[in-house]
């Protein structure tokens, strides 16, 4: 059934969740989350002490990341939004499809570009030359999640929430061909 997403509960510690043919299983906790993701924005506020950056969120995954992390941001911030893509079902296409372009001026601004995952890193080595036409004063990046193991080609995190093995994940605004974003944890596939 190609459009369902059916939870197996064995133990509340630990749950598997069924989506379409994959088994996942808890990996992070909503709680690991939250905590994490107040270190790394006590970082920001710190580094950015008396500016005003601008943050650009990548959707469709980081829609969860970016909002948890701008709620904790005590400081003036703007917040934009972009889409770019590059996965098909549990591996990346590899090319970059932009959606929805950057609305807000980055001229002479800094940037923290808000990125819930980087594996390959082709996503971000396609973007981010682009966002350099436009003059900004810096760019820095923030990660909920990174996979080195994937990587092929290397981007600089400046902010990182985990360091996680090269194995697909779902949950918290991360998705399996959609279904899946709306787990306030992250699972990680069950290799079969």
């Amino acid at each position: 059934m190609k459009n369902k997403l059916s939870f197996t509960h064995h133990k509340a510690k630990n749950s598997m969740i069924t989506i379409f043919d994959k088994n996942f299983v808890p990996y992070i906790s909503e709680a690991e989350i939250k905590k994490r993701i107040k270190e790394v924005a006590a970082q920001i506020v710190n580094d950015y002490k008396g500016l005003r950056p601008l943050f650009v969120a990548i959707l469709n995954g980081s829609f969860m990341f970016a909002a948890d992390l701008f709620k904790e941001l005590d400081m003036e911030a703007e917040i934009s939004f972009i889409k770019l893509a590059s996965y098909k079902g549990t591996t990346s296409t590899g090319n970059v499809l932009t959606a929805i372009g950057l609305d807000a001026d980055i001229h002479d601004r800094h940037v923290v570009i808000i990125e819930d995952i980087i594996d390959t890193g082709r996503t971000l080595n396609a973007f981010i030359p682009t966002l350099y036409h436009s003059q900004p004063k810096s760019v820095k990046l923030v990660a909920l999640l990174h996979k080195p193991e994937a990587a092929i080609h290397p981007i600089k995190i400046d902010y990182l929430c985990f360091t996680i093995p090269n194995k697909f994940v779902v949950g918290y605004g991360l998705d399996f061909d959609g279904l899946g974003r709306n787990i306030k944890e992250i699972y990680q596939i069950v290799e079969q």
